[in-house]
């Protein structure tokens, strides 16, 4: 096979221009791209100005005997999505596939007529009809293979159905690149597992089914001692926690809500964890908007914490984060909170101290806020709030946490165990033909999902969803999907009809990578089970469901902002890594894994690297591109009636890419575009997935006076420094 990013000389000879806005490439006669950037080598810092990783997003197209001075390349394009990734519901990646190429042979001279494009598995097994191309521009239309080959052929007919004509170009795609290496040459010698066990009190994470460790993995041991989670003398043994109760909250309505230890029986294991009154998740707090409601908050845990009220515009010195818009609450103190819910929608609220242990252990709930309009939501049977999460536990319970500062530093802390509701036995009852409006958030640490029903027992498709909104409000229009992909503390509201009795699974199916291999595979998880009866649900709500509105208001209030798409950016962010002396058996491991990436790192398969980082070897970087400034060091001010458009490029090039969910505090975004790519169908948000290698337009209403976070919500991307704080004055100021 013939390397993908090989250039020829008559290719290197070119002059460099950005044609696509992906493939960076040498021009030709025609114009056309015809070599890829190559990224460069495991930085300590990350090097990318801007822009998407052309290596991430092309196939180069090398010529065979037959194809003499051919060339080109295939731009792996966004599928559009109303997500922050597109994949199919077994959660393979979608690319449009666009092909530039120059220089094709006259088809008469091989003996055929016309030139055909083809995909197929590195096993050629399908092969794939893509359709005919010529020189120029082509679209090739949307595959969705974890690994690819692109071959062109000289064919007597534009109609054939199998390939048989000589090979004129051929491609692969970037991810190809993940092959198998031998890593356990590269890995220093090992140390048996009972003597980690003596190092400094820690247990070494569950290893991820069916995967091998590498041997010098077995000696790697986070260079911070665990935390030690004592209960307070005046505790004594904590209370068993109880499912979530829903408080409905008037305007001008109160809750208590107190923070504390509790235990939990969690897959046959009593677990100490932590919950709000007790509950799990924490109450789900229902209001109306335009209220305001009172929550004193009492902290009977042992660290400091606080409380903020996730995608909610209310007073900024109410916002919950410590050292920013007040102090953290000692243990044993008390705080009164003022929360104005200026949005309808779903909402959550969690720690913003230590987040990566604190919201682990339980401390999450969520907020639901109905509209003022009685006809904000289509009809609907019922309506039920789902929490997502995971959480790691091993044969002794919840493994232990970095005490000085965060393990599981370079992709985040990865549960092994999925929870709804806290739950991971989650369990609902239907009857048939129902009609069930599901609010779905994200509380798990760094996990993405990939969330679908589907039958259970059977191969079969997965039921049709109706998207109609996302973090702050309603989507311009209702759409089919089979699957929803939500990062950590993004939501989204379905709606799903259940036609036929039975029993339905909700699943979380996503590709998995083995780094040791280079190879994808399956990872199917049961999250829970939606039982159908055999009687029939009245009314009928199948037209309701039928139906997909177009929402008349959304469209009407984001027109108001249409005139700033199209505009320079007035911002720049890369998310970006700095590393440094990490374990040499580590180091020498990401020289191979930093081939690739893919777009979303969607499965831990590297326990035991990934657990012994920290945030003393790993920093997680919001660089400002124009300054240089990094992190807390950013100084951006803005006032209130502004309107910024912030480019966000998520750096290829670092010593560990991976996806962030970019969190903005306070205000609300639109998500104009992904590598080049418009999105037809907004909606207003306040997390976005941002994945490997991907530049994001997003367009920032400033409606919201005081000083805000942004942050990446992974919360031990987090805990390592991802974020800064931005200023927003008063009109006129």
């Amino acid at each position: 096979m013939v390397p993908l990013l090989a250039a020829s000389p008559a290719l290197a000879a070119q002059a460099i221009p950005d044609v696509t806005g992906l493939c960076v490439a040498a021009p030709i006669v025609t114009g056309m791209p015809t070599s890829i950037q190559v990224a460069q080598r495991p930085s300590a810092g990350g090097s990318r100005v801007g822009g998407p990783a052309s290596d991430l997003f092309c196939a180069e197209l090398l010529p065979t005997a037959a194809g003499e001075e051919a060339r080109g390349v295939v731009e792996l394009g966004r599928v559009p999505s109303p997500f922050g990734v597109a994949v199919t519901v077994e959660g393979h990646q979608r690319y449009d596939l666009t092909a530039w190429i120059a220089g094709l042979p006259d088809p008469a001279t091989l003996g055929a007529a016309v030139h055909v494009a083809w995909a197929t598995t590195p096993f050629f097994d399908p092969i794939i009809k893509l359709g005919a191309v010529t020189n120029g521009r082509t679209a090739l239309g949307e595959i969705a293979l974890d690994k690819f080959l692109i071959l062109v052929s000289a064919e007597t007919s534009s109609a054939v159905t199998e390939r048989s004509g000589p090979l004129v170009l051929r491609g692969r795609s970037p991810s190809t690149l993940m092959e198998g290496h031998d890593m356990m040459a590269q890995a220093p010698a090992a140390m048996t597992a009972e003597h980690v066990h003596d190092l400094g009190g820690w247990r070494m994470p569950p290893m991820y089914p069916g995967l091998t460790m590498l041997p010098g993995m077995m000696s790697l041991v986070p260079r911070t001692p665990p935390l030690a989670l004592e209960l307070p003398p005046a505790v004594g043994t904590p209370r068993l926690a109880k499912p979530g109760q829903v408080v409905r909250l008037g305007h001008g309505g109160t809750l208590d809500l107190e923070a504390g230890f509790v235990t939990r029986q969690i897959g046959g294991r009593t677990l100490t964890m932590l919950a709000f009154n007790g509950q799990y998740p924490g109450p789900l707090i229902s209001v109306e908007q335009g209220s305001t409601i009172f929550v004193n908050f009492t902290n009977r845990t042992p660290f400091p914490t606080a409380v903020h009220w996730h995608g909610v515009r209310l007073d900024n010195r109410f916002d919950g984060v410590p050292h920013v818009t007040q102090d953290p609450v000692p243990p044993g103190g008390t705080f009164r909170y003022q929360v104005f819910f200026k949005d309808a929608g779903i909402y959550w609220y969690h720690p913003h101290h230590r987040e990566d242990a604190q919201q682990e252990l339980g401390l999450y709930g969520n907020l639901l806020v109905s509209s003022r309009s009685p006809a904000y939501w289509s009809p609907a049977h019922r309506e039920e709030v789902l929490i997502l999460d995971d959480i790691l536990l091993d044969t002794e319970g919840v493994l232990p946490f970095g005490d000085e500062r965060a393990t599981h530093a370079l992709m985040g802390r990865f549960g092994n165990v999925f929870l709804i509701n806290g739950e991971p036995d989650y369990s609902l009852s239907v009857q048939r033909g129902e009609l069930v409006r599901f609010y779905l958030t994200n509380a798990a640490n760094t996990r993405t999902f990939n969330a679908s029903f589907q039958r259970e027992g059977t191969e079969g498709p997965a039921l049709r969803m109706k998207l109609v909104a996302s973090d702050v409000g309603k989507f311009e229009r209702e759409a089919w999907v089979e699957s929803v992909v939500l990062s950590p503390a993004e939501r989204y509201v379905v709606e799903v009809l259940f036609p036929e009795s039975g029993v339905y699974q909700l699943v979380n199916r996503v590709r998995a990578i083995d780094h040791r291999t280079g190879t994808f595979f399956p990872e199917v998880s049961r999250m829970g089970r939606i039982v159908v009866g055999h009687e029939p649900a009245a009314p009928d709500r199948g037209s309701a469901f039928r139906t997909l509105r177009e929402n008349r208001d959304v469209i009407a209030d984001i027109d108001r902002y249409r005139a700033h798409f199209d505009r320079a950016p007035d911002h720049e962010l890369i998310l970006a890594i700095a590393v440094d002396s990490l374990p040499p058996a580590t180091e020498q491991v990401m020289l191979w894994d930093w081939l690739y990436f893919n777009p979303v790192e969607w499965a831990g398969t590297m326990p035991d690297m990934n657990w012994a980082s920290t945030g003393r070897e790993v920093r997680w970087i919001l660089r400002d591109p124009r300054t240089g400034r990094e992190n807390g060091a950013i100084d951006w001010s803005f006032a209130v009636g502004d309107v910024i458009k912030l480019r966000v490029s998520n750096d290829r090039d670092g010593f560990h890419a991976m996806q962030h969910p970019l969190h903005i505090h306070g205000q609300r975004f639109l998500v104009l575009s992904q590598n080049g790519v418009l999105n037809d169908n907004l909606v207003w948000k306040d997390t976005v997935l941002l994945p490997t290698g991907t530049t994001t337009d997003l367009l920032l209403e400033l409606s919201n006076p005081g000083r805000w976070m942004v942050h990446c919500h992974i919360a031990e991307h987090l805990e390592t420094g991802m974020k800064f704080v931005f200023n927003v004055g008063e009109a006129g100021r």
